[in-house]
């Protein structure tokens, strides 16, 4: 039987702005700090909207509630199926402390993401998401 692993990529919303993180992954690539959206994965037994609300907490400290699942996707690393789970969540505020993962937060509009994501796939499945 094949393994499966779920992850949840959490949208963050306050008042029409949304929350980037920057992480920095590899300092042998040309751009080794790279601005996304809060992710991780699904713990058993979890629900997914749970699993969204806990990921933000975690990175950022952020209260935030799941709205609504915006896409998925999927890939094979390995032996290993990657489904992701895309969530709308709206903020009660904008005070972020992040964890040791992420080096900055940007609060930014819908018409800025593509001044700070370079992923191309990323981007495009934001544009086809209902915001």
């Amino acid at each position: 039987m094949g393994k499966h692993r779920i992850i949840i990529k959490c949208v963050v919303n306050y008042c029409g702005d949304y929350l980037l993180l920057q992480k920095w992954y590899d300092d042998r690539i040309d751009e080794p700090y790279q601005w996304e959206f809060a992710d991780g994965e699904l713990e058993f037994g979890e629900s997914p909207e749970r699993a969204a609300e806990r990921i933000v907490m975690e990175a950022t400290g952020l209260t935030a509630e799941a709205a609504k699942p915006l896409y998925t996707w999927q890939y094979m690393l390995g032996e290993v199926s990657n489904i992701g789970i895309c969530y709308l969540l709206h903020a009660h505020d904008t005070s972020t402390v992040l964890s040791e993962e992420y080096t900055e937060s940007a609060w930014i509009s819908r018409l800025e993401f593509a001044d700070y994501i370079k992923n191309e796939k990323l981007l495009a499945d934001i544009e086809r998401a209902d915001l």
